[in-house]
């Protein structure tokens, strides 16, 4: 990777104000997003989903321990693992510090994954994690919020396109299996909706690590095409992968 080339730092200030001024508007454009995305139409659901977490059997309803929103993180743990995601664990990572936040804004955060509940409970552990952690493993919530892919049971999407479309395009990487995500439901008056999902770079945002690499010379130095090959679970830096 090529490296910055050194100047004075009169020239350096030049080059820095011309920046400031696309990262201002980029910060525009991103408030100007932001409220797009919260004028957005919502969903009601009508499907009643049962999680299994620690203290057994929860619904949907359930999960927003009495506040308005619920935000949903999709974290890759399928039944058949015994370990959850290495990328999925890096986003609780990054994420988890902040959840004490946001009950102060009427929010409640959740993250749900397909593995049985016995699994993620050990995993969780492992990790160190707090934050609340249900399992799918019952239920189509996984599938109907298009983070599962599964031929076997029809033709799905994710990232709101053909799952088809997008291995061939290399956008994902096998046929079948769990993907990432993050979804926000509101629930008002007994009923809930569906306001929002998120896939693939969309997740970006709540990397706090590459948002400190993308203030750096070398950036994320993600050349290869995986991407986050070089994601570790926080417990094997430095050892054996």
């Amino acid at each position: 990777m090529n490296q910055p080339k050194i100047v004075s730092r009169s020239e350096w200030l030049i080059a820095r104000k011309q920046l400031l001024k696309i990262e201002k508007e980029a910060t525009r454009r991103q408030d100007a997003m932001s409220a797009e995305r919260r004028n957005l139409p919502m969903v009601k659901i009508d499907k009643e989903y049962v999680f299994e977490g620690p203290n057994g059997s929860k619904k949907l309803a359930d999960l927003f321990e009495g506040q308005r929103q619920l935000i949903i993180y999709h974290f890759m743990f399928d039944p058949s693992w015994e370990e959850g995601c290495k990328s999925c664990s890096c986003f609780m990572d990054n994420s988890a510090g902040s959840l004490i936040h946001l009950a102060a804004r009427d929010t409640a955060f959740a993250v749900i994954s397909r593995a049985p509940f016995n699994k993620i409970e050990a995993f969780k552990a492992r990790m160190g994690w707090t934050f609340p952690w249900f399992s799918s493993f019952q239920n189509d919530f996984n599938y109907d919020f298009n983070v599962t892919i599964d031929p076997e049971k029809g033709e799905y999407v994710y990232n709101f396109e053909k799952a088809k479309t997008l291995l061939e395009k290399g956008e994902i990487w096998f046929p079948k299996g769990e993907l990432p995500g993050l979804s926000v439901f509101f629930q008002d008056s007994g009923s809930i909706y569906h306001s929002y999902s998120t896939y693939q770079r969309g997740l970006d945002l709540f990397l706090n690590m590459y948002n400190f690499l993308d203030q750096t010379p070398l950036g994320r130095h993600e050349e290869d095409a995986l991407g986050q090959s070089w994601i570790r679970h926080h417990d094997r830096y430095g050892g054996v992968d």
